[in-house]
């Protein structure tokens, strides 16, 4: 007798305990920088250089971080509640163990990057750049992306929980154990074909067969009479 089908792979989700943290008195951001139990709390970090930084155990809260630039930064066991930005940097940057709560964030780079027990919860982001990126063990829960990028990107055991996801770009994605079955709203503008290793729930099947159809090269035309 064949056997079942194997589920999705559980994720395991990032748990940050931060300890009592000692509040930044920088005057900003150094690249190369080492950032060891702060908090950045009410700051304005716009154009500010942390090229190559290293972040543990940080909280950073309501923070604006527009045009950052924080590539090939590293974030392990940090929160960051409210932050607020457009053009943020953070491409090939590592985030391990990290939480990002209620953002609202515009153009992030974040492609080359390698995201692991990451919990992405609220908020939205529009123009997400993902391409190249490694993702494991992310949740994405109560979220909305707008023109998300995931091209080329490598996803294992990412959930989808409560999500908004429009106009989502999957061309050359990989992806093992992905979850889409609690996706509110799910919305493929290219590389559908690319759901080979993600899991989708029978209305969403039937609310995407348009687009498969389209890829196929099918028409779906009424009977004739």
């Amino acid at each position: 007798m064949a056997r079942a089908k194997k589920a999705a792979g559980a994720v395991r989700r990032a748990e940050v305990r931060l300890p009592r943290l000692r509040p930044f008195d920088g005057e900003g951001l150094e690249s190369e920088g080492d950032y060891d139990g702060l908090e950045f709390a009410d700051l304005d970090l716009a154009g500010q250089e942390g090229v190559g930084a290293r972040f543990m155990d940080c909280g950073v809260y309501r923070c604006g971080l527009d045009e950052v630039r924080l590539s090939g930064a590293r974030f392990i066991d940090c929160v960051l509640d409210e932050v607020r930005g457009v053009g943020t940097d953070l491409a090939g940057a590592s985030l391990r163990d990290v939480e990002l709560a209620d953002a609202r964030l515009g153009g992030v780079q974040l492609h080359g990057s390698v995201l692991e027990r990451v919990l992405v919860r609220g908020g939205k982001i529009d123009y997400l750049n993902l391409r190249k990126a490694s993702l494991k063990d992310v949740v994405f829960e109560g979220c909305v992306l707008v023109e998300a990028d995931f091209g080329g990107a490598r996803l294992d055991r990412v959930t989808f929980r409560d999500c908004t996801l429009r106009q989502v770009d999957l061309h050359g994605a990989e992806m093992t154990d992905v979850d889409l079955r609690e996706v509110a709203e799910l919305d493929i503008v290219r590389g559908v074909e690319r759901l080979a290793g993600a899991v989708i729930s029978p209305s969403q099947l039937l609310d995407l067969a348009p687009v498969f159809a389209a890829r196929m090269g099918v028409r779906v035309e009424p009977s004739a009479d």
